[in-house]
């Protein structure tokens, strides 16, 4: 009897010290509600205040950038995942609904608009006449505010895309974890 008490003992002990170390790496009670949360609908508020600041840095260079894309809904992200794959139109994405920063309100795509109003994606265009890239002077105000630039990715660049992750991965905002909203 002594010793299936002690074993008994022993046995809740282990469970303590293992639940002990194996709990702080459990979802917690409000990551979990936050799987059932509302998708966002429109850029998160950080981004959009990075954006309309990555605006005026660069209409102080003499550069006219042009949002062209922000928050994209599933659906539409499907539809760009089609191109290229259901028509002879270029591949313009890899990222299917739900895989793409712009899902979650944490990404945009921009372009240049030259001095006859004409949008370009030419990566070398100076119109501001500075003997520099205007683009690549946008890439550089965009990474001190803290975007990352799709024409720094290995496998697919994408030179319109910037984003901010908040060191969460797709699988963390798909698995419902929200980045804060301000400023850390």
């Amino acid at each position: 009897m002594r010793n299936s008490t002690s074993i008994i003992i022993v046995v809740i002990m282990l469970g303590v010290i293992v639940f002990s170390l194996v709990s702080p790496f459990m979802p917690q009670e409000e990551e979990q509600h936050q799987k059932d949360a509302k998708m966002p609908d429109k850029l998160h508020p950080v981004v959009e205040k990075k954006k309309n600041k990555l605006i005026r840095r660069a209409e102080d260079k003499g550069i006219n950038v042009v949002i062209t894309e922000g928050f994209r809904s599933v659906e539409k992200q499907n539809e760009l995942y089609q191109q290229g794959r259901s028509d002879e139109s270029n591949i313009v994405t890899n990222a299917k609904g739900g895989e793409s920063y712009h899902n979650y309100g944490l990404a945009i795509d921009f372009a240049l608009k030259r001095k006859d109003d004409v949008i370009t994606w030419d990566l070398e265009y100076d119109g501001n006449n500075n003997g520099k890239s205007d683009w690549l002077e946008i890439v550089k105000i965009a990474k001190s505010l803290g975007f990352q630039w799709g024409g720094d990715w290995q496998h697919f660049k994408d030179y319109p895309h910037l984003q901010m992750d908040f060191g969460l991965t797709i699988r963390e905002l798909q698995n419902g974890r929200w980045p804060p909203k301000e400023d850390a």
